[in-house]
Order: structure tokens, then sequence, then C-alpha cells
């Protein structure tokens, strides 16, 4: 074969080593860059941060910061001491009858120098001359709510007492001498003259009815 048939082909053959001596090693073109993070949208371990570098501080405790965190309640003032019987002083004010009612306000005044409370209903009896019970006990009226009176010195609370008028109703009565009325949480009462005429003694009817105290005289 002459010279001029055998140059053609070895210089085609130099072409396809040279084309495959091109790729990397590792497989890929030689002349394309390498994949890059922001390419494949695939954060980098550095990109965790805030921009500039800066790194986040620490967060603040729940409710203990300034700003908008809780603050701290402060303590509560104690609430008064209960009202003693020695405390007070009990008196009935006058009738205001309606619609067959008779309602009286039962009144509880602190008599004492320092500010005393009380709370719920009082104690109540209808007694003759001798202090002896000449009828059932009132009833409570438990559907009504109870509360915290506080009472400074000369204050007033009050309590209603209230009945159907006996000669509604045709039951047998009494006249009492006097109301034994004891504060709550107490066990000595205060007697108070009773003016208001007769009131059942069979606790079938016409059977009185106290309230929770609430401040005030009632009038």
């Amino acid at each position: 074969m002459t010279l001029r048939r055998i140059l053609p082909a070895v210089l085609a053959c130099c072409a396809v080593l040279t084309a495959c001596t091109s790729h990397s090693a590792d497989g890929t073109s030689g002349g394309a860059p390498p994949t890059s993070a922001a390419a494949t949208g695939t954060p980098s371990a550095t990109a965790s941060g805030p921009a500039g570098g800066d790194t986040a501080g620490p967060s603040e405790p729940t409710g203990t910061g300034t700003g908008t965190g809780t603050a701290a309640a402060s303590p509560a003032a104690p609430a008064p001491k209960r009202c003693r019987t020695s405390d007070l002083k009990a008196s009935l004010g006058p009738n205001h009858p309606g619609a067959g009612q008779e309602n009286f306000a039962l009144v509880l005044t602190n008599r004492s120098p320092r500010t005393c409370s009380l709370y719920g209903f009082p104690g109540v009896a209808f007694v003759d001359g001798a202090g002896d019970a000449v009828t059932p006990d009132p009833e409570r009226a438990t559907d009504q709510p109870q509360q915290r009176v506080t009472l400074a010195p000369g204050a007033d609370a009050w309590s209603a007492l209230s009945y159907t008028d006996p000669a509604i109703t045709g039951v047998t009565t009494v006249t009492p001498q006097a109301l034994l009325v004891t504060p709550p949480d107490e066990t000595t009462s205060l007697s108070v003259p009773w003016t208001g005429g007769k009131v059942s003694n069979t606790g079938k009817a016409s059977v009185p009815r106290v309230s929770p105290l609430r401040p005030g005289s009632g009038a």
C-alpha cells in the first residue's frame, strides 16, 4: 500500500482517539462545568444562616422577658378577716309589702373599728320572750348567688326576709317576740325585736325565706 493511501487512515484514527480522551475520568464531559448547589436548588451547608453571615441569637424565654411577655402577677391583697358577732349590730328594716308578700331587710352593721367581711346566709330564728323558737327555721334562697361583702367601720350588709301573708294561705300563726340573727360562720346570735306581726308556725305555707347577704341596708 502506498504512503498516500495510509496517511488518511492514520489521521482518521487520531481524530477518534482525541474525541475519546476529551471526557473526564468521572464520565462527565470535559467541557461541561461541575454541577453546583445553586443549579440544582439544593441548599449548601453554609446557606442556613441569615444573609451577611450573622447567626441567629438565642430565643427569649416565653413569658419572662419584657415587651409582649407576660408580667408576673402581683400578689393579691389578703381578704379582711370575717366579722365576728361582737363586731356587729343587727336591726330590722321596715316592711315593704307587695303582691301578697311581706318583705323585710335584716341588717348587719359593722360597729367595730376594723374592716371585716361577711359571706353567705345569716342564721334566723323567730323566738318568744324566753328565747325559744316558735316557728320552723326560715328557708334559704339557695337559688340566689352568694358574694363576699366587705364592711368598713359603720357599713351595712343586709339579707331579704320575705314570706307570703299568712292571711292569704290560711295557715295558723304565732306572733314572735324577737328574731335571733346569727352572722355567717358564727355561733353567737344577736337579738332583734320583731315588729312584723303574725307569721306562720306550720312550715307548710307562708314559710319565711332569707337571701344571702349583700352590700347596703336594703332601704
